[in-house]
């Protein structure tokens, strides 16, 4: 283990290790050929204590820094790359938007049955017409009165590519409430699996990561007690970057463990398969690949590890967080490259390992910010206001 890591961090490694290899890596293939929502190893997880990690203990999470979940989702994606998307959505996304902007009526209302992994969280910012543009939401919330006289919110539209949609039962959804206010007029609420006016449409057909059971969701005049707004009206945009920014920091961490997968698998085989009479090992040519994989793999986990102290220590890490997660994305993809050429045609087919890490990593560099995203949020960050 990494000799910065805690010895804490050194025995929870080696403790999700040994679940992941014993749990997650059997099933992997069969996850991805059916494209099956894990949940077998979500309850897993969820014995460990993972799903409730970064969560405060009064709120029923195991607590833990980001650090720790660094740690824990690079063995996870090593062996599972679906699995440690699902985990990823559920802690970083859907369970931390209500830690972070929930009052603590509401924090108490979802988060221990979310931190337990009783129930499934999910985010849903994205839309047909937005992607990167996260301020052309479409998806609208207006204010009205309940049979009862009580204020509600009457949500229309509709969000696409919802990791978890499909399983889960809390949603974290971003609405526009005024668009003529721009960033000042989107508005973040909390939907229930269940709500009237709320369908679930699952996607299928991904190129990777396709046991995370993406999901489109429909509102059509879904009624949402004025109670389940995070924040106040006009905080989404603000509420969704902050929560952007600490989760690529967990994205950054996914790549290193299915960078760490490509590497080990290219290891072995390198060591095994021989051609003219000596193992590949022995050839140059891949020493020289698995030394370039090594050190980028290396380099990928001190970025990541940075943005992840900064992160705990609460001090400011946007840049490098991008930064973590531009680079590990960008390098995952070169080692994944790598660890298939070294295997050559076996490397190609499925069942191949790499053949899988190989899809799995390509959305590393689209969701939660597009490398070209990445490179303008640390861009502006050097520049400045000019």
């Amino acid at each position: 283990m990494q000799p910065f890591y805690t010895e804490q961090q050194t025995m929870l490694a080696t403790t999700v290790r040994e679940f992941a290899a014993e749990k997650l890596a059997p099933r992997a293939d069969e996850v991805d050929t059916l494209e099956e929502f894990p949940i077998d190893q979500f309850r897993g997880l969820a014995e460990l204590g993972l799903t409730g990690m970064t969560i405060p203990e009064e709120f029923g999470g195991s607590g833990g820094g980001y650090r720790d979940f660094m740690v824990v989702l690079e063995e996870v994606a090593a062996a599972c790359g679906s699995t440690s998307t699902v985990l990823i959505t559920h802690v970083s996304l859907g369970s931390q938007t209500i830690n972070q902007a929930g009052s603590d009526e509401q924090r108490q209302r979802w988060l221990p049955s979310l931190a337990s992994g009783q129930k499934i969280a999910a985010f849903a910012l994205t839309e047909a017409g937005t992607g990167s543009d996260a301020l052309a939401l479409e998806t609208s919330l207006t204010r009205a009165k309940s049979a009862e006289g009580k204020d509600e919110y009457i949500l229309n539209g509709s969000k696409l590519f919802c990791t978890n949609g499909a399983v889960a039962d809390v949603f974290s959804v971003f609405t526009n409430h005024d668009r003529a206010a721009g960033h000042r007029g989107v508005t973040a609420v909390v939907v229930e699996k269940g709500t009237p006016g709320f369908t679930v449409n699952p996607q299928h057909g991904k190129m990777g990561m396709k046991g995370c059971a993406t999901a489109e969701l429909v509102f059509d005049d879904c009624r949402i007690p004025v109670g389940n707004r995070l924040g106040e009206e006009g905080e989404g945009y603000r509420i969704a970057l902050k929560i952007l920014d600490s989760s690529r920091i967990m994205i950054a961490a996914q790549c290193l463990g299915l960078a760490k997968g490509a590497l080990e698998a290219a290891l072995s085989y390198a060591k095994q398969r021989e051609t003219f009479g000596r193992v590949l090992a022995t050839r140059q040519a891949i020493q020289f690949m698995l030394a370039d994989m090594a050190t980028e793999l290396d380099a990928a986990r001190l970025l990541t590890y940075r943005a992840a102290a900064l992160y705990d220590e609460g001090l400011p890490h946007g840049k490098e967080s991008a930064m973590a997660k531009l680079y590990a994305s960008e390098a995952a993809g070169r080692i994944a490259s790598k660890a298939l050429q070294i295997h050559g045609g076996v490397g190609y087919f499925k069942p191949s390992v790499v053949e899988r890490i190989y899809r799995d990593q390509r959305v590393t560099e689209i969701y939660e910010g597009t490398s070209e995203i990445q490179r303008l949020v640390i861009s502006r960050a050097l520049i400045g206001d000019i």
